[in-house]
């Protein structure tokens, strides 16, 4: 009998989809929120169980889905890192809905919501299915359904920019798509399997003999391509900040902090489970995402700081601290792709708490959306000015903060890469110094009192709002105080890849 806690990927994605199904049922919007919730919570509880057992003995297990045998089976591989990726989906998530409840029912009309509830839900079963899958189809499957969901969660707010933007994000997200699909149909044609360890078996037996050489770098193409424009990669990112930065504050928090790293986790399974990390460095697929990565870095900072309207300059840096991720991959380095993961998880903590306090702060000046129109803003409500200030100087790289210890990685990384060391480190150190440019100007915008705007509060009826901002801020001051212990559990889920 297999032990419990080998259930529980299973059990959380299964949890998502089911209440996807039953919340258009409920006769109460605030009931489909609260089973929203729930849900979340108890994804987040489920994974931090599971975390909790794989971690100290290193256990990596694969659960099978059904009877169906190779080659089209249905898989589950979870191990350290799967784990913690899910704990960080499931609780960003709760705390994201949670934080951004009030600025939600003001964007989204009535008759709306349980959608906008449902389509959450099928984007962290997606999440979460791209996570622990180890089947290169059902990949595909929930890369379609996390496409649909997240252009769901942004046109909600139902306006004509929304509309506009949901339109060219869904018309992207499907280019990226259809070139991820053509890949995986390719390598079926040349292996004949789905399940991610015998495509391994094949891809390496027909490397050893030189057959099919030119095709299977073709596919590793066609993959890196069609998950690079759906993770925003540059150039392929110029959708982001008028998708994000129009949504309502939940869907911002949500797609900038957690669904580009959906695709980027599933990426990296590939990379390691089916063509072998050394493959994909020895066919410079890491090259180009080394210099993506760099030019990223540099244009979504310069377009940040040309930014008055703060969730689209909140957005446009998105697209900078998607660079830090793939510069981390194209280190060509192990401690690269494990500094990329701690970027990751330093990031969906970080951004969710910059957007929720973006949001709550605009709130309070009559969802005011320019920067320089929310000064003052702090000194209505504290906390969310306290999780501004902290997730902008995580963002900076202040010390003691997450942002500090994953750059710090990232330079550490670069370090064991001479070739490549001198770009990173120029490319980091224009990127910080443009970070502060337009994140501290943002800082003390809002706590300098100011007559310019007229205040309207707006008050917290739902006692979870308060929640979001102290425990994210806490989130960010853990991991830049202990974050090696993080960083040594991506290590550990990175080796038993």
């Amino acid at each position: 009998m297999l032990p419990l806690h080998y259930n529980i990927p299973a059990i959380s994605i299964l949890a998502c989809l089911i209440s996807g199904i039953v919340i258009p049922l409920l006769p109460s919007e605030r009931a489909a929120l609260r089973l929203n919730l729930t849900v979340s919570g108890f994804v987040a509880f489920l994974s931090a169980i599971l975390l909790y057992k794989v971690v100290p003995n290193n256990e990596y297990f694969v659960y099978t889905m059904g009877s169906f045998p190779a080659p089209w089976g249905n898989e589950l591989a979870v191990g350290p890192l799967e784990a913690l990726m899910a704990f960080v989906f499931g609780l960003v998530t709760f705390l994201s809905l949670a934080g951004g409840v009030q600025t939600l029912f003001h964007d989204i009309l009535p008759g709306k919501r349980n959608f906008f509830f449902t389509m959450l839900n099928m984007l962290l079963a997606s999440l979460l299915a791209m996570t622990y899958t180890n089947d290169l189809f059902t990949s595909y499957v929930f890369i379609e359904i996390s496409t649909l969901a997240a252009c769901a969660i942004v046109v909600a707010r139902d306006t004509p920019k929304t509309i506009g933007s949901t339109i060219r994000y869904l018309a992207l997200s499907l280019l990226g798509s259809g070139l991820f699909l053509i890949g995986v149909v390719l390598l079926y044609c040349i292996t004949g399997h789905l399940l991610m360890p015998h495509l391994q078996m094949q891809i390496l037996r027909l490397i050893a003999t030189g057959k099919y050489a030119m095709p299977i770098t073709l596919i590793a193409g066609l993959l890196f391509v069609g998950i690079a424009i759906k993770s925003a990669l540059f150039p392929f990112g110029t959708w982001l900040p008028m998708a994000h930065g129009g949504a309502t504050t939940t869907s911002s928090a949500i797609l900038s902090g957690l669904v580009l790293k959906g695709y980027i986790m599933l990426l990296v399974k590939i990379f390691y489970r089916i063509f072998t990390i050394d493959l994909i460095r020895s066919l410079h697929v890491t090259d180009v995402m080394y210099v993506c990565g760099l030019i990223g870095m540099i244009y979504g900072s310069i377009e940040a700081y040309r930014e008055e309207h703060i969730k689209r300059m909140l957005a446009h840096s998105s697209m900078a601290q998607i660079g830090y991720i793939f510069m981390g991959l194209g280190l060509d380095v192990n401690l690269g792709i494990a500094a990329a993961f701690l970027q990751i998880v330093v990031h969906a903590f970080v951004k969710p708490l910059l957007f929720l306090s973006a949001g709550r702060l605009s709130e309070i000046y009559n969802h005011e959306k320019s920067s320089y129109r929310l000064r003052g803003s702090a000194h209505k409500d504290w906390v969310a000015g306290i999780g501004f200030t902290l997730g902008s100087l995580s963002m900076v790289g202040i010390p003691l903060l997450g942002g500090f210890l994953a750059k710090y990685y990232l330079i550490e990384a670069a370090m064991q890469n001479p070739y490549k060391l001198w770009p990173a480190l120029f490319t980091l150190m224009i990127s910080a110094v443009m970070n502060a440019l337009y994140y501290i100007p943002g800082v003390i915008a809002i706590w300098t009192r100011s007559e310019l705007s007229t205040a309207n509060p707006v008050e917290h009826n739902i006692g979870f709002t308060w929640i979001a901002a102290p425990v994210l801020s806490i989130a960010v001051v853990f991991l830049g105080v202990n974050g090696t212990y993080v960083m040594e559990i991506i290590q550990r889920g990175l080796a038993l890849l």
